[in-house]
């Protein structure tokens, strides 16, 4: 028996940041080991002004000024972009480039001629990890999962390449004041004696005494981080953290020499929602941190934000996609630490010779303890 996977090796969606080699005028690649251009075919290097030394600041953008349509012109740019009819992700293309597998999910798409105005990177996370080492640790990864298809496993086998995209995200700076109404609760113990079975007997008992309380928490929040793809599960791309944001360097097109970058679905506002119920979170937490005691009550939290500020940055994924039975599985693995996540089909005949292979275990082992009585 065996269980059929489909592998799919996705097309070269991202060619518009080309570089071409001096000497021999191929195209230069980011070398992530090197921090540098690097020819593959003749082995020129060149390096990329700035990186490596003293990171400039990373100037945030207003909020405010976005929602309203009022960013300066330098802080957008127009992209030719196609949107995958199966998994919604926008990749971004070259003018000479017509048709393409997506990278997320291996389904083909057509380039739409047109183009369409966003709001440009601030910064990114330059890829750390080259795609062998990426590769490795998927392979690693597919190893111990012994109840996935044998494909998995041949999938690994013939060292199929990852494509390098660069993510998009938001993030959120907020200088938040919360004032709240509450009760603080005292845990103490009482002694009363009850009857059982006919004879009194002590018993102590919790109780928790409230008292009212009210205050004011404060917080600012810095780089609170929200996903703006809808290509990839959530809980994949969230399980990939944490990332190292302080690396962040200023956005340079040579970083992106070689690799994919995706356009954010998730737009400005919405991304705002999302880091919003994170502060609230947290600034519930600071409530009842405040509150202090034994237990806490919260009432009402009423909480004012000024200053609002974002970035939209890029972050490195090294990805695979491969189909099983129809539907796409992915495997998404951090650019700069190595860490893995994925989707994984279950083998139903692995789990069938695992399951009778348990009971025949307990069959013997049921047999010999019988024998021994």
């Amino acid at each position: 028996m065996s269980d059929e996977v489909i592998l799919e090796e996705p097309g070269r969606p991202e060619e518009e940041h080309r570089f071409p080699c001096p000497q021999c005028g191929a195209d230069l690649r980011f070398d992530a080991q090197g921090g540098q251009l690097m020819c593959d075919h003749c082995g020129y290097s060149e390096a990329i002004e700035g990186h490596g030394g003293k990171v400039a600041a990373i100037n945030e953008l207003d909020f405010r000024a976005a929602l309203d349509a009022q960013l300066p012109d330098a802080e957008m740019e127009d992209i030719r972009i196609s949107q995958c009819p199966n998994c919604g992700a926008q990749v971004e293309f070259d003018e000479a480039l017509h048709a393409t597998e997506c990278p997320f999910c291996a389904t083909p798409v057509v380039t739409d001629t047109g183009t369409t105005r966003h709001i440009k990177p601030k910064a990114l996370l330059p890829f750390a990890i080259e795609e062998r080492d990426a590769r490795k640790a998927m392979s690693d990864w597919l190893g111990r999962l012994w109840f996935a298809p044998n494909g998995l496993q041949e999938y690994a086998r013939k060292g199929r390449k990852l494509t390098g995209i660069y993510v998009p995200y938001w993030t959120f700076d907020a200088d938040t004041k919360s004032s709240y109404r509450g009760e603080r609760g005292t845990v103490y113990y009482v002694t009363r004696t009850v009857m059982r079975d006919g004879k009194p007997t002590q018993v102590r008992e919790q109780r928790i005494r409230w008292s009212p309380k009210s205050g004011r928490v404060a917080r600012f929040f810095d780089d609170v981080l929200v996903l703006a793809s809808r290509s990839l599960p959530k809980k994949y791309t969230d399980a990939l953290e944490p990332w190292d944001l302080a690396a962040l360097e200023p956005y340079r097109p040579e970083y992106l020499a070689g690799y994919s970058a995706e356009g954010y679905t998730v737009e400005l506002d919405e991304g705002y929602n999302q880091a919003r119920d994170y502060m609230d979170a947290v600034i519930l937490r600071d409530v009842k941190f405040d509150i202090g005691g034994d237990r806490q009550r919260v009432h009402d939290i009423q909480t004012s934000v000024k200053d609002v500020t974002f970035k939209h940055i890029l972050l490195p994924v090294w990805m695979a996609a491969y189909k099983y039975r129809g539907k796409t599985y992915r495997f998404v693995v951090n650019g700069r630490t190595g860490k893995v996540q994925g989707e994984r089909p279950w083998s139903a005949w692995k789990i069938a010779l695992a399951l009778i292979a348990l009971a025949i275990v307990g069959g013997v082992a049921g047999y010999f303890a019988a024998q021994g009585q």
